[in-house]
């Protein structure tokens, strides 16, 4: 039996040196489960001089990712130097080198996925990603492994810790979103530039992943439809509450009649549901299966250790799969034959809707707003206006029935054009079905 299996570290920034210390710290741990020493033989960075909490004498170091991957004693190549460029030129020249390839890379593996799971398909190795989704929540093992016999109905998810955590305290604090954001810069949750956060791009990245293995066909990031919570409003917030409801950046993955709905938005989630309860960076998901009906997972979705810990039980994983000669038992992308799944366009998916207006305080402006939504097929389901302005506008929240989202634009656009309202309609979908 083997004694011994080798890894390199290609990026030893933040979830590098946690997953040096995970190393390190549980040594005899992972040798007990394995049955072989997990050994970490190189460390490369292009910064190898910088103060780092963990002692990198202990390895043999370059800044060179290619002398790494000439190596013939390194079995895994452990990829975390994030973004496109180098990381997907350091992810394929492992690859077709024969070594086996562990990421946290979830841009690479939701823009340029196909490319990379078709080569580690072609060169018989193995890729683990679960540290791309939900940080040290097991979803990626789960969906591959544990829901296998399933086939996936929907996964909604709250997979975006810094956007979590701006809602949360807009509600708890009764703050403005910009101040929100400012206090989850304050608190290490979001970086300095947001972006990516708040517009719900970083959420995409993992819905993308999500749907690939959930419908086994590559998704991207391109065909997530995609909004952020830079528009919501303490208003909103508050609104939704009386309305026995919560905002969250929701990434929502579906199989309706045959197509796939992928999608990442605000979205108005009843009080009562598991999901909702979710406060702060952490994440959650909830997945349907047509056998095992619903399931959760929570935790923390990000920071240094919980995502080490993912990264390393990949490293244990494919570690199990060398030493008993099992390499490629589960297929990459979770499907052996590849669906043909098309996605929804955004335009046909249906839903409840919350809508606030800006109006003029006056008779007949509820019926009017009311007649454009009933000339596109849309039905109220109820109503709310608080306090009087015969100077300015008032908020008028409306909850419809179930809508086609292309005629609710249409009847929104119409509504925005009226001289009784005064600014743009703020719009926010609502899912019920959750648990």
């Amino acid at each position: 039996m083997r004694e011994c299996v080798q890894a390199a570290l290609i990026g030893a920034g933040t979830i590098g040196t946690g997953v040096i210390k995970v190393l390190e710290k549980n040594a005899e741990v992972i040798k007990r489960r394995l049955g072989a020493y997990l050994k970490l033989k190189w460390v490369c960075d292009i910064d190898l001089e910088r103060p780092r909490d963990v002692d990198l004498s202990r390895y043999m170091l370059t800044k060179d990712y290619k002398e790494v991957i000439e190596d013939p004693d390194v079995d895994i190549v452990i990829e975390l130097v994030g973004g496109i460029h180098p990381a997907k030129e350091i992810v394929i020249s492992a690859l077709e080198a024969g070594k086996h390839v562990v990421t946290a890379n979830k841009a690479l593996l939701a823009e340029e996925g196909e490319e990379v799971f078709e080569a580690a398909e072609r060169h018989g190795a193995e890729l683990g990603f679960e540290a791309s989704v939900a940080g040290g929540i097991p979803i990626i093992k789960a969906i591959k492994e544990g829901l296998c016999a399933n086939e996936i109905e929907r996964i909604y998810g709250i997979i975006n810790g810094t956007a979590n955590y701006v809602l949360t305290k807009m509600e708890e604090e009764h703050l403005d979103f910009e101040s929100a954001l400012k206090l989850a810069q304050e608190k290490g949750y979001a970086e300095a530039d947001p972006t990516l956060d708040i517009e719900g791009i970083d959420a995409a990245h993992k819905a993308a992943i999500l749907a690939t293995l959930a419908f086994g066909r590559a998704f991207t990031l391109k065909d997530v439809y995609v909004e952020g919570i830079s528009g919501i409003e303490f208003m909103d917030i508050l609104f939704a509450r009386d309305l026995g409801y919560r905002v969250k950046l929701l990434a929502i993955i579906k199989a309706v009649d045959g197509e796939v709905e992928l999608r990442v938005h605000p979205t108005l989630i009843p009080l009562d549901s598991s999901l909702a309860a979710v406060r702060g960076a952490y994440n959650a998901l909830s997945v349907v299966g047509n056998a095992v009906g619903h399931t959760m997972f929570y935790g923390m979705g990000a920071g240094q250790m919980p995502t080490a810990s993912a990264v390393v039980a990949d490293l244990m994983d494919i570690a199990r799969n060398i030493i008993s000669g099992s390499v490629g038992r589960v297929p990459t992308m979770a499907y052996r034959e590849a669906s043909h799944l098309k996605v929804k366009p955004v335009s046909e998916i249906k839903s409840k809707y919350y809508l606030r207006f800006s109006a003029v305080d006056r008779p007949g402006v509820l019926s009017r707003i009311a007649g454009i939504l009933g000339h596109y097929g849309i039905s109220i389901e109820s109503v709310i206006q608080k306090g009087r302005n015969r100077e300015s506008y008032v908020p008028i929240v409306m909850t419809t029935h179930e809508a086609r989202e292309s005629e609710m634009l249409k009847a929104v656009s119409e509504i925005d054009s009226l001289d009784i309202t005064g600014g743009k309609t703020v719009l926010i979908r609502m899912e019920n079905n959750l648990d």
